[in-house]
């Protein structure tokens, strides 16, 4: 099963996009740090990133979708299979197990393994 696991927003303004996200959604973050505010939306995280340079092969800062998958390599096999192209093959990082493609517009996607980690 896809489930709708988070949406991620890269910013040069942390504070300002937590405290507008705040208000929108009448509740704090669950978490939070200098460099980034997460938010629940039901099922979802809303993810509060800073903007940051990326160095040789870390991923880019990115606004993107992530669905939640139970096996990334097998999800990966079959949208290969189905024709789509995978941008980043499935790797661990330290939120867990992801791979990403884009969709025709050239949005990022995540796909990410297992378990909802805030």
């Amino acid at each position: 099963m896809v489930q709708l696991n988070e949406i991620a927003y890269f910013t040069n303004d942390v504070p300002g996009m937590q405290a507008f996200y705040e208000r929108l959604l009448g509740t704090g973050p669950i978490a939070v740090s200098e460099g980034m505010a997460i938010f629940m939306a039901g099922q979802t995280k809303l993810f509060i990133h800073r903007t940051y340079v990326p160095e040789e092969g870390e991923l880019p800062p990115e606004n993107h979708v992530a669905f939640r998958v139970g096996d990334v390599d097998a999800a990966c096999e079959q949208l290969l299979l189905a024709g789509l192209t995978i941008e980043r093959p499935p790797q661990d990082y330290y939120w867990g197990r992801s791979a990403y493609l884009r969709d025709p517009d050239g949005h990022l996607i995540e796909l990410i393994a297992g378990a909802d980690r805030p």
